[in-house]
């Protein structure tokens, strides 16, 4: 599995969400994660989860940080299982960082971090199947201003500024991880 952290601001709108996005753009053909720094706005339109989408609610950010993985010969099940151990490396990288600042909870594939007696949503998140392949978007708030929810924001309220040394460790862990279920998968007689 190869990773990308792209220089150039990216606006995530959606459509990035796609099949060979990643190859046709960054030329990394196969199993990969790549990391940007951009505006997010997602309309109605584009949006992949239909929940979403019936409730009418677009998603918004100033600035966000945004993963987005491409697996091959996976199930959606199996879509979602990594997309939720994403989210526990997200929150573990966090919690390594800021110490015990905050409280950071999950629910469910979303990260809260408690400032001032509020949970506040530092990411928006989706796993879904293309016809060939598994896809994974992540996105951490990094300036929440104008968000439709009550946000925050890793550099505006958590004072992580090293944006980028944040995704590349973030994904360096995925990697990782993925290399060592491969390797769980291959040591085992079976029985």
């Amino acid at each position: 599995m190869q990773s990308l952290f792209i220089e150039n601001e990216i606006k995530y709108i959606g459509s990035q969400l796609s099949p060979h996005w990643i190859y046709k753009n960054f030329h990394i053909l196969g199993d990969a994660i790549v990391s940007f720094v951009g505006e997010m706005d997602v309309k109605i339109t584009e949006m992949v989860d239909i929940e979403d989408v019936i409730t009418n609610s677009p998603i918004y950010s100033k600035k966000m940080v945004s993963f987005i993985i491409e697996h091959f010969g996976i199930s959606l099940s199996e879509c979602v299982l990594r997309q939720r151990f994403l989210i526990c490396i997200i929150i573990e990288e966090l919690r390594k960082l800021l110490k015990d600042k905050y409280q950071i909870t999950r629910n469910g594939d979303d990260i809260f971090v408690n400032i001032n007696g509020q949970d506040k949503k530092l990411s928006v998140s989706i796993a879904t199947k293309s016809i060939t392949s598994g896809l994974i978007h992540i996105g951490l708030n990094i300036d929440a201003s104008g968000a439709p929810v009550p946000a925050c924001g890793l550099s505006t309220d958590l004072g992580i500024t090293e944006i980028e040394v944040f995704a590349k460790n973030i994904m360096k862990r995925y990697i990782e991880e993925n290399d060592e279920i491969l390797d769980a998968t291959c040591k085992v007689r079976g029985v």
